[in-house]
């Protein structure tokens, strides 16, 4: 029996570093020192025993440094692997943690390919003491190459645990259980028998979405408004007048924003601005209600405000239409 075939594409990140030394667990992105893929596959010989695993290049950065360009060259290099390797049997993208999660999401809404995508990173250097890089990487390919992953869009895998990159959130600096699903939970588990399914996410993810990102050169600006007590609208403003096509509104709970925030995004609706109503809570539905709907702002649903911004620029590639992107939101 052959065994899966399983690319593995390296961005850099905590799981490609080198820290001073094997208790360096803090300070080592000072040394600047990140393996490519080729480098991590050879540090970590053991990931070839669960499927042939062969790197692809792409560049070693820090994840906040990791956007729209990144994200489009992805998507191309993901359309490049398949076409070229047929019978491939998933991706696994190694990424820094700070970003991981907007790139999965950014992926699972854009990705065009067939094949299981797995995003996974790690909290520990590759040279640390008990680094996680090791067995995070070994059970990313073993669920992009297990056949339950087919038809479950973009996951995320780290501590052993399959998230959907649409609910998956990272929640501590350091622990190694930082990446939660608050809502809904785990997709499944890669234990050290076999890779365990529980369930399957029922909103639209990759590829079977309308949004296409190869022929952009940009996505439309979309910026994030924070809430916090006293906030007077400066930086609703100031992303206005940079641009913004798009406003998120990263509210109170469950959500709403301030009141010397309300005037400007009301202001902006008026100029054709879609405002989207998120919440700062981390978790829950922000319901549609009377005062929003008043206000001509539409709702992220449980969307935090990192993907709602990520969804929205989306949206705008496709639709302008207020009411077509509220249906995008109740899709996506």
């Amino acid at each position: 029996m052959s065994r899966p075939r399983v690319v593995f594409i390296g961005t850099g990140g905590t799981i490609s570093s080198l820290g001073k030394g094997p208790l360096d667990t803090v300070d080592y992105g000072s040394t600047g020192n990140m393996m490519d893929a080729e480098g991590i596959l050879a540090r970590f010989p053991e990931v070839q025993l669960v499927a042939d695993v062969f790197p692809v290049p792409f560049s070693a950065v820090p994840s906040p440094n990791i956007h729209f360009p990144e994200w489009k060259a992805l998507v191309l290099l993901c359309d490049k692997v398949v076409a070229e390797n047929p019978g491939l049997a998933g991706i696994v993208i190694g990424h820094g943690t700070a970003s991981l999660e907007e790139t999965a999401y950014a992926l699972h809404l854009a990705a065009k390919v067939p094949v299981p995508i797995v995003v996974t990173g790690s909290q520990r250097p590759a040279s640390a003491l008990s680094t996680d890089a090791g067995l995070n990487l070994v059970n990313a390919v073993r669920v992009a190459a297990d056949p339950g992953a087919r038809g479950l869009g973009v996951m995320v895998l780290l501590n052993d645990e399959i998230q959907c990159a649409r609910e998956v959130t990272k929640t501590s600096t350091g622990r190694m259980q930082t990446f939660r699903s608050p809502d809904f939970g785990v997709l499944g588990q890669a234990d050290g028998d076999r890779v365990v399914w529980y369930r399957r996410p029922l909103r639209l993810g990759a590829p079977e979405t309308v949004f296409d990102i190869r022929p952009l050169d940009s996505l439309p600006r979309v910026d994030i408004s924070y809430a916090y007590a006293g906030a007077d609208g400066t930086a609703v403003r100031a992303f206005l007048a940079a641009g913004a096509k798009g406003i998120v509104s990263a509210g109170f709970a469950p959500g709403f924003c301030g009141p010397g925030d309300l005037e400007p995004l009301k202001q902006a609706v008026k100029d054709g601005v879609i405002v989207i109503q998120c919440s700062r809570a981390g978790s829950g539905r922000v319901f549609p209600s009377t005062k929003l709907k008043e206000y001509g702002f539409l709702t992220a649903d449980n969307l935090n405000p990192q993907k709602a911004r990520i969804l929205l620029a989306m949206a705008l590639t496709v639709t302008q239409d207020p009411a077509e992107v509220a249906r995008i939101f109740a899709t996506y």
